[in-house]
């Protein structure tokens, strides 16, 4: 895997695709810096060297060109302070006065160009385009994890158009990638995989990528009400996908066979409402009345997930347990994000990945006690759905 360790900057122009894709308030400040946070380690090696940086990026799903909302101006001021040295603005991205802008950096001076999706022919990965914006720099850095799975113009198609020693990855990149790579191709076991999140759906190409790796996949949040009923239990007005109920047996089925061990809830949380303030009791998974609705794993999920856990070497973690938000409803996912982070305390590798795991394990203070928090979200899960991803074949062919 060729880093940005392999190159010196010096003199050098890094045009570098990171992920500044953050939450802003109504008055346009960050709420979360995460991601720029994880940006800054490359950029300081860049500028240590002695190189100058063009950053490149998008913002939000912007639907007909430019919008004030979208703009990447906003988070000049956070992206400045985290990195300790001012960041130059350029209004749009291939404009003529961005190019000016970029040719007339020195060393150690730092561009962020406007929000890349501002032009549809980003996000229709247009070779054109990748090319303009290709002459922002002479070294082509792909940090930008979160968006490796897109193959638009900046993350799959400009890298053409730079050498092979001119293109590599940043650290936020290669962090992701050695960290996928050491959960499916280097894990220690047991190893177990926990999924949770709404739909069955949105997961079954990973679950199935995990039976050939992992020894236990223990199931939780919405999803698990797909499993129970397609076992034949009852469970009122729960969330669950009828027509998903034999791929749930399917996957069950295939389970066993494998002789993986899948662990479904034995009992939940359930609610009349769907409110932190509804009436609630704790109940049997398999028997939850009509009209009530499972918002959370009940105390011997949570025993039983917890004791799996903690024998467990390697983790990887994706979805929650319940509806967390809630503070009635967010035992299950604080005690499962707990358990991870002490048996990663006995040495297990744990990969936490997917915006609702990250943000639970940053909603408890949990971060620096698991081995890597993904970036990427969508991103990690079609990783090991498919082996690679476009910016990741982009930069290795």
């Amino acid at each position: 895997m060729k880093t940005i360790d392999s190159i010196n900057f010096s003199q050098k122009k890094a045009l570098i695709r990171v992920d500044f894709n953050v939450p802003l308030n109504e008055e346009f400040e960050v709420t979360d810096n995460t991601r720029i946070k994880a940006a800054i380690p490359t950029l300081k090696k860049i500028l240590k060297d002695g190189g100058s940086i063009v950053l490149m990026s998008h913002l939000g799903r912007p639907k007909d060109g430019p919008a004030d909302k979208y703009s990447l101006k906003h988070i000049i001021k956070e992206a400045s302070n985290l990195l300790g040295t001012e960041i130059k603005f350029a209004d749009d991205c291939i404009s003529e006065k961005s190019f000016q802008q970029s040719s007339a950096l020195k060393p150690g001076e730092v561009l962020l160009l406007e929000n890349l999706r501002f032009h549809k022919e980003e996000e229709k990965g247009n070779e054109v385009f990748a090319q303009k914006l290709s002459k922002h720099g002479n070294i082509y850095v792909n940090d930008a994890f979160g968006t490796a799975h897109r193959a638009h113009a900046s993350t799959a198609v400009m890298a053409q158009f730079f050498e092979p020693q001119n293109k590599c990855f940043g650290y936020v990149m290669a962090g992701e990638i050695s960290s996928i790579d050491k959960v499916l191709n280097k894990s220690e076991k047991p190893f177990t995989a926990i999924i949770g999140g709404a739909k069955v759906s949105d997961k079954i190409m990973i679950i199935e990528q995990l039976m050939n790796k992992a020894d236990n996949i223990i199931i939780g949040g919405g999803m698990a009400f797909t499993f129970v009923k397609a076992m034949g239990g009852k469970i009122g007005k729960s969330l669950c996908e009828d027509d998903r109920l034999e791929t749930a047996k399917q996957l069950l089925d295939k389970a066993k066979a494998k002789g993986i061990a899948m662990h479904i809830p034995v009992d939940a949380v359930i609610a009349d409402d769907f409110s932190n303030d509804a009436n609630t009791k704790e109940v049997d998974i398999t028997q939850i009345p009509e009209g009530w609705m499972g918002l959370d794993i009940g105390s011997n999920s949570i025993k039983q997930f917890g004791e799996v856990i903690k024998k467990s070497k390697t983790i990887l973690w994706n979805g929650p347990m319940g509806v967390f938000e809630m503070s009635n409803f967010e035992k299950g996912t604080k005690q499962v994000a707990y358990d991870i982070a002490e048996a990663t305390k006995g040495a297990a590798y744990s990969l936490i990945g997917g915006g609702d795991s990250v943000a639970a394990i940053n909603k408890y203070n949990l971060a620096d006690q698991v081995s890597y928090v993904s970036t990427g979200g969508g991103a990690l899960l079609e990783y090991i759905e498919q082996g690679t991803l476009p910016g990741i074949k982009a930069i290795e062919n």
